[in-house]
């Protein structure tokens, strides 16, 4: 029983980020918290959390011990609770990460329904673009859009995503309605930068994709002032649904060329090869899943998200 509070100590302080919080979740004294660390690392040998007055950081022998240590704690709470008159029970701290701006829109909102519906679970969410190492971050789950690689992650398929042309009804009022590729060349295309290139259906062999380099006036690296850009009619702009869905819905932009856009790309959750996963990550997959399978979700006003990158949730 001592080993198991050393441990649930070391866990309850390395996810909270203090002696404190910890103590307060513990219901114990921070004092009490620290001799429990000190027990643990002293029968183990090995240092794991890095302690000053000021922070508190974990070590690398610190990081592999606390998965094995959660995972732990988790198959015990939930073997206790498999033979208890309420059932399993998520709990834990689930950490995600997504694409920043797929993620403001359609992770976080469904983050706070999850903790909501199960309440003695934690989360943080890391939104970013670039490809997020799951392993060395200490990630559980990823959001990703398109084809998986061949990698040591395994992938669960939420959905597809199409991308798609479109333009205001002014825009196309002004301008006219392209019809062909050839056709865009006498448009603005709003450009996001360092993008190769627009992905269509080849005219001539519907089986294959061919990337068209287009030019225009406006230029950005963020989609979502493209995004705008589109809806105040300043050109043709190339996007995801899930950013248009609405304005598409409510008639505030339209599509063009659809009997050239390539096919959808998949939506996918990926994380780490173990043997048991956790029932929190289980459970947010399954919810993302249900969600982006809904009829009509994508046309559908979403709700506000919740904030930006490496913020926490916390019941």
């Amino acid at each position: 029983m001592d080993h198991l509070k050393q441990i649930e100590a070391f866990v309850a302080v390395a996810t909270r980020g203090s002696l404190s919080a910890a103590a307060r979740i513990e219901g114990v004294t921070p004092a009490i918290i620290g001799r429990r660390l000190d027990a643990l690392e002293s029968r183990l040998g090995v240092k794991l959390l890095v302690r000053s007055t000021r922070r508190l950081s974990i070590t690398f022998e610190g990081e592999a011990f606390l998965e094995d240590c959660q995972r732990i704690l988790t198959d015990l709470a939930n073997a206790e609770a498999s033979v208890s008159a309420g059932g399993v029970k998520a709990s834990g701290h689930l950490k995600i990460s997504a694409p920043a701006g797929f993620g403001r829109q359609h992770v976080a909102p469904l983050v706070m329904s999850f903790l909501e519906q199960n309440p003695e679970v934690t989360a943080n969410i890391n939104l970013s673009d670039r490809l997020v190492d799951l392993l060395n971050e200490g990630i559980d789950c990823a959001v990703r859009i398109g084809e998986m690689p061949d990698s040591s992650l395994v992938s669960v398929r939420l959905g597809e995503m199409q991308r798609m042309v479109v333009a205001s009804p002014d825009y196309l009022a002004r301008h006219g309605r392209p019809v062909s590729l050839e056709d865009l060349a006498r448009h603005n295309c709003l450009s996001l930068g360092q993008q190769r290139g627009w992905v269509f259906r080849d005219p001539e062999d519907p089986a294959k994709t061919l990337m068209l380099k287009v030019t225009g006036n406006l230029e950005c690296n963020d989609g979502a002032v493209l995004h705008e850009w589109a809806l105040a009619g300043r050109g043709l702009s190339w996007r995801s649904l899930w950013e248009v869905g609405e304005d598409l819905s409510l008639g505030r932009l339209e599509r063009v060329l659809d009997h050239l856009a390539a096919p959808p790309v998949g939506i996918f959750a990926v994380f780490p090869e173990r043997r048991h996963l956790p029932l929190r990550v289980r459970l947010f997959i399954d919810l993302l899943k249900s969600t982006y399978s809904s009829p009509g979700y994508w046309g559908r006003a979403q709700p506000p998200a919740a904030g930006d990158k490496g913020i926490s949730l916390r019941s």
